[in-house]
């Protein structure tokens, strides 16, 4: 199955020179329909003027970031040397904690 996420340029840069190989999201419904072996595409943020495909290869859910940042390494995000409250801060300039209390939070492993 295919699906469609946007991502912003320099986390979109970071999957295709393979450093970024594990993608944050909440875990909403949109999210809860992927399955390993299924393909994402995607889309460049904010020019939409180039996407890239990868296969989700491991799913794991966490109640919170926080659990999520505690348990994988840092490097898979490409965020080698952060603190966890700079990983934590910048997840929520995306997500809120109130979306992330709803839904929970997903750790997607990717292959570009």
């Amino acid at each position: 199955m295919l699906h469609q996420m946007g991502l912003y340029g320099e986390y979109f840069n970071a999957i295709k020179e393979g450093k970024k190989k594990v993608e944050v999201r909440l875990n909403d419904e949109k999210r809860r329909k992927i399955r390993v072996g299924d393909t994402i595409e995607f889309i460049k943020l904010p020019e939409q003027n180039d996407t890239l495909q990868v296969q989700v290869t491991d799913l794991r859910t966490y109640d919170t970031f926080q659990a999520m940042f505690e348990d994988i390494p840092f490097e898979e995000f490409d965020c080698k040397g952060w603190t966890i409250k700079a990983m934590i801060d910048g997840t929520y300039e995306i997500y809120t904690p109130k979306q992330e209390k709803e839904w929970g939070t997903l750790a997607i492993t990717i292959k570009y």
